[in-house]
């Protein structure tokens, strides 16, 4: 890694000269670098736009892909991006200044979702289903008018992982969170360059780096939603046994549609002994 004031991102300047800190920045960029070239992420020359919600993730992902740029390593251009959802209280000047002064090209889009969020789910229900249709929809709107190819979010290992268990526990289905995928008007491609790298790691990183994280107070204050319910049995599998999420996260790398059960994606029915042949005999 390059350390020294005049060779490195405004980005990491501040940052702690720990060995213990070199070693998770170390640990993250190459994550974050096997993602991108496992699922084939980079277009060379494409637009990114970065979309930051303020979070300790959003921050790791945009300073983590700026290494990589500054490095030569991540041939794009990116436009870092925050949507304004109007949530009362939003500390709305927090990341444009940030961004200004990290010298970060950004732009800060408003749009009030959170009174349609709202005024459309009743008391008591949980607003992330329909909060996150509606962010998503304007960042791909966003995506289209600043001439950007990929959308690029910060979820982690352990939203893929919780995203699996909540379609396998409430679904009905076996999918996670994909790496890479298409929109449904096929104009744009979603990526996650975080996907191999761990929710504990993200949390460090942004705490040893000072960043002002906003904390979300619309579902994040939601009490029983399912992915929390699921985040606390990952927990405590971890705890008893340590690594077990890195394990099951290599799980949905490794599967064998023909020990599933789906006829879509094995020939179940084609499959018989082989008849025996005159050279048997």
């Amino acid at each position: 890694m390059l350390d020294e004031s005049d060779d490195i991102h405004p980005l990491f300047q501040g940052a702690p000269k720990s060995t213990s800190f070199r070693k998770l920045r170390k640990r993250i960029v190459r994550q974050t670098r096997e993602a991108i070239e496992t699922y084939g992420m980079v277009e060379r020359g494409a637009r990114w736009l970065v979309c930051l919600s303020g979070g300790k993730d959003s921050y790791t992902l945009l300073a983590v892909l700026h290494e990589l740029q500054w490095r030569g390593l991540l041939p794009v251009d990116l436009l870092a991006c925050n949507l304004d959802q109007g949530q009362p209280g939003f500390p709305a000047t927090v990341l444009p200044e940030f961004l200004a002064s990290k010298g970060v090209a950004h732009r800060i889009d408003y749009r009030d979702t959170y009174s349609i969020v709202t005024d459309k789910i009743p008391a008591g229900q949980t607003y992330c289903a329909l909060c996150s249709r509606l962010r998503r929809g304007n960042l791909y709107r966003i995506a289209r008018e600043e001439g950007c190819s990929t959308v690029v979010l910060g979820h982690h290992r352990d939203d893929v992982l919780e995203t699996f268990f909540m379609n396998l526990f409430h679904g009905g289905r076996l999918a996670a969170m994909p790496a890479k995928l298409m929109n449904e008007e096929a104009d744009l491609v979603v990526c996650r360059p975080l996907a191999f790298v761990a929710e504990a790691d993200c949390e460090k990183f942004a705490r040893a780096m000072n960043y002002p994280i906003i904390p979300c107070d619309l579902c994040g204050s939601q009490d029983g939603l399912q992915r929390q319910q699921v985040k606390k049995i990952l927990d405590d599998w971890e705890t008893r046994s340590p690594g077990r999420r890195q394990v099951m996260f290599r799980a949905l790398m490794n599967a064998r549609p023909s020990h599933l059960l789906d006829t879509a994606l094995f020939d179940f029915a084609a499959l018989a002994p082989a008849k025996p042949t005159a050279d048997d005999f």
